[in-house]
């Protein structure tokens, strides 16, 4: 069931702080992509995307991970991991962000991870100075 726009569960505080993340990483620009933030590495290919409809109406954050991350995460904190739909088949990872404790470091390596997993060899170096 589709929530209507106005009843979506967002929160602008927290989209800013995940755009914080996502922008100080090298190359990374923002646009709209099926009506949610979407973070984009070279304007080209997707490696976060803000979720707050496509999945059971609560806000979140898809991210690619590395192999078998989602799986982990999602079996040991179902609370604050989530296997997100149409992207969870390729191990991406789902990240409540309604919870009144998100960790806003690990948010933050999730995201380099994220980072990482689509950036080719070069740009993805840049992140170790």
């Amino acid at each position: 069931m589709s929530v209507a726009p106005h009843e979506r569960p967002t929160n602008p505080a927290i989209t800013d702080r995940v755009r914080q993340l996502c922008t100080a990483l090298p190359e990374v620009e923002e646009r709209l992509s099926h009506g949610e933030c979407t973070w984009f590495m070279r304007g080209k290919k997707v490696f976060v995307q803000m979720s707050d409809h496509h999945h059971d109406d609560r806000l979140g954050l898809w991210c690619a991970a590395p192999p078998g991350v989602m799986v982990e995460l999602v079996e040991q904190e179902p609370a604050r991991f989530f296997r997100p739909p149409y992207v969870g088949v390729k191990g991406w990872l789902g990240v409540y962000l309604d919870v009144p404790d998100v960790d806003w470091d690990e948010l933050g390596e999730i995201v380099r991870d994220a980072y990482r997993v689509i950036a080719p060899p070069k740009l993805s170096a840049l992140l170790d100075g």
